[in-house]
């Protein structure tokens, strides 16, 4: 359930080790950088081109860049697999269960998260969140590593699709830089 003021949402704080240690509101959790869990999902069509989308220049971390994943930051208490679900629901407006894929870890200068990574294979139509995307569009693999060397990428969302690709023994495409944010 979405609170009306993301700022004011519970999120656990963990260890190293993925224990919680701690709830704080989501707003603390970013001021402080403090490591949370979330959730990432691929989203696929039938053509295998992947779902991307613009995040609204409103979002707390990365605003105003593009992202290969759906997903956020799990509530307090939530499991991965009903915050990848609740994710999918809230962001593109379908009812779907994404598999499972990997944990993965991300840390940068603006976040530090433990998450799972999944897959979602889904032609859309989709109904997306206006709070949260401006727009989206499905495109070839190749296509994103283009598009992130002119255009503003999430790093997170980038890092997940580079390991998915040699996790399933697909091509990894090279570490390549994205424009930074402004």
């Amino acid at each position: 359930m979405a609170v009306a003021n993301p700022a004011a949402e519970l999120v656990d704080v963990i260890d190293d080790a993925g224990r919680t240690v701690g709830v704080v509101t989501r707003e603390e959790m970013r001021r402080r950088r403090l490591p949370h869990r979330c959730t990432y999902v691929l989203v696929f069509n039938h053509r295998n081109e992947l779902f991307i989308h613009l995040r609204t220049p409103t979002k707390d971390v990365y605003p105003s860049h593009w992202d290969v994943c759906i997903g956020g930051v799990l509530a307090a208490g939530e499991s991965f697999a009903d915050g990848a679900a609740r994710e999918v629901r809230e962001e593109l407006g379908i009812e779907a269960a994404p598999r499972e894929l990997f944990p993965f870890r991300y840390a940068d200068d603006r976040t530090v998260v433990q998450a799972m990574v999944y897959r979602l294979d889904h032609d859309g139509p989709f109904r997306l969140q206006p709070e949260e995307i401006v727009r989206g569009e499905f495109v070839g693999i190749n296509s994103v590593e283009r598009r992130a060397v002119a255009n503003p990428f999430c790093p997170d969302g980038l890092a997940v699709l580079r390991h998915y690709l040699a996790h399933c023994g697909e091509r990894p495409w090279p570490t390549t830089p994205f424009k930074p944010a402004t």
